[in-house]
């Protein structure tokens, strides 16, 4: 039998000293009968193996499609990619055709979606959902491949994997189907991870027992992470960098506790001040005005102008030309980013 594993861990190209991953000025549009909805605006972002990069914002702002255009697999039509790069060690997976795209699904970057009911087959056992990566991708036999859906259980802390290696999606919890779905994820060895939205529906505990999961084995395997969700709250322990999102743009990146300590974007300034605390009992919480904008019609200028406390006239006429520098580690896109910095803290 051919070396399968061989053949598809072998991508031409690959520079073990290029980044790990990067995406640079990606565009995404969708087409549809309202209009064209503009959902990626000239996205970058990168990540470095053993890192963690949590994207945040509110829904509609891009992360998942961002997520779904690196792994390939946008519905198009309506969507389409229509700028942009996404290098993974140097190889545009843009410019890939579709068998090899294909193969660096799974092998090289694999993801994790937000609601594993939905992701898993109700009609066959979890173990031969997770043994089908190694029979379609690896060429092993039934049996072998039974046996790595067992050690992947185990991986994931499962308890009594050789006996659930046989149940189906609906006879687990919540937190175990997660579980399930991570192995997948894992099954080929893949060097960058996307979480989207890991922990939603679970509960705060379940929620933790998760994130920890993830942070272990990102840790164990020195993979890329990026962690995708709207909870700010969730994020504190386990990113080592931060991107803030809105209408399609990252509006500011920053080390994990330098966006925390100071943000220097006043939508992120204004999510940081959304988050209730516990020294504030009895006090109404503070919310963002207004709705992000219909992507099919982006407001002129500044796409946050119309909800932001520090928007004035330039604003409203004239996006920020680029990402400020705020420090060597950090960008804002924002005109007037000094002044957010320079206001009490968002988070004490």
């Amino acid at each position: 039998m051919t070396d399968i594993k061989a053949e598809i861990d072998v991508l031409p190209g690959l520079d073990s000293s290029a980044r790990l991953l990067e995406v640079d000025g990606l565009h995404v549009e969708f087409r549809t009968q309202v209009g064209i909805a503009k959902a990626i605006n000239g996205v970058d972002l990168h990540l470095d193996p053993g890192e963690t990069l949590a994207i945040l914002g509110e829904s509609g702002c891009g992360k998942s499609v961002t997520a779904q255009a690196i792994m390939g697999i946008l519905d198009s039509p309506p969507g389409f990619v229509t700028g942009g790069a996404i290098r993974y060690r140097g190889v545009d997976l843009l410019k890939l055709a579709e068998e090899q795209r294909r193969r660096v699904r799974a092998n090289h970057i694999a993801m994790i979606f937000q609601d594993a009911l939905s992701a898993l087959n109700p009609v066959f056992p979890v173990g031969w959902q997770i043994g089908e990566l190694f029979r379609v991708h690896r060429g092993t036999s039934r049996q072998e491949a039974k046996k790595r859906a067992v050690e992947l259980l185990d991986l994931v802390k499962i308890p009594a994997a050789k006996q659930r290696i046989n149940d189906y999606p609906h006879q687990f919890s919540g937190g175990m189907r997660q579980r399930v779905m991570i192995a997948m994820a894992l099954a080929l060895d893949p060097k960058v991870l996307i979480a989207d939205e890991p922990t939603t529906a679970l509960d705060v505990t379940v929620q933790a027992q998760i994130m920890n999961l993830l942070a272990e084995l990102r840790r164990e395997r020195n993979m890329g992470l990026i962690l995708i969700t709207h909870d700010m709250g969730v994020v504190a322990d386990v990113a080592d960098r931060i991107s803030v999102m809105y209408a399609g743009k990252v509006v500011e990146e920053a080390p994990v506790l330098d966006i925390y300590a100071r943000p220097a974007h006043p939508y992120t300034k204004a999510l940081l001040e959304s988050i209730p605390r516990l020294d504030l009992k009895g006090q109404q919480l503070n919310v963002i005005k207004g709705l992000p904008p219909n992507l099919t019609r982006i407001p002129a200028g500044c796409p946050f102008h119309p909800r932001c406390a520090y928007a004035r006239d330039v604003c409203r006429a004239d996006p920020p030309p680029q990402q400020y520098d705020v420090d060597p580690v950090r960008t804002a896109r924002c005109h007037f980013w000094t002044e957010v910095v320079g206001d009490e803290p968002a988070v004490k």
